[in-house]
């Protein structure tokens, strides 16, 4: 594993969009329900969590795009308007954008640094796909409390109450 040192740049496929983030991801994600399976072409979706603020666009821009989500309150997907390349997205909480970038792992420049930490929805996990002793594994989503640390998620509660405040 790469060591972190807090500050990592990424981009699209066509290079029109390069992007910098300036901290540790809050957790890092690795979702293996259907509607992830579905979007990406791929078995899993792997997403570092990051307050938006410390999302920085570097060059080019980004087209938002609203999918659905298993919430049934779709997602905010950002992609570079040439290439279609997801670069990150957010969720929808009750009717408000929450403040958090779900920053896909592979449009970083050392996608390497990124483990996952969680696997959730691992009931329709490809059946080929061998899960790490090391990273939790849950069969759906998980309890925040009890699986992101103490500062992590006192910091996920203040963007969410800035959130509403908004």
């Amino acid at each position: 594993m790469t060591e972190l040192n807090s500050t990592y740049e990424g981009g699209c496929g066509c290079g029109f969009v390069r992007y910098k983030v300036v901290s540790e991801p809050l957790i890092t994600h690795c979702c293996h329900c259907r509607l992830c399976q579905r979007q990406t072409g791929s078995a899993f979706a792997l997403n570092a969590l990051y307050d938006s603020n410390n999302v920085n666009v570097l060059a080019g821009t980004v087209e938002q795009i609203i999918t659905p989500s298993p919430s049934g309150k779709g997602q905010n997907i950002a992609r570079c308007p040439k290439c279609r390349i997801a670069l990150w997205s957010s969720y929808f909480i009750g009717g408000i954008r929450e403040k958090i970038r779900f920053v896909r792992v592979g449009t970083l420049d050392n996608p390497d640094a990124f483990p996952p930490n969680v696997h959730i929805f691992t009931t329709t996990k490809q059946p080929w796909i061998n899960l790490s002793a090391e990273a939790a594994v849950f069969e759906a989503f998980y309890d925040y409390e009890q699986t992101w640390t103490h500062e992590n998620n006192n910091h996920r509660k203040s963007l969410l109450a800035k959130s509403v405040d908004e």
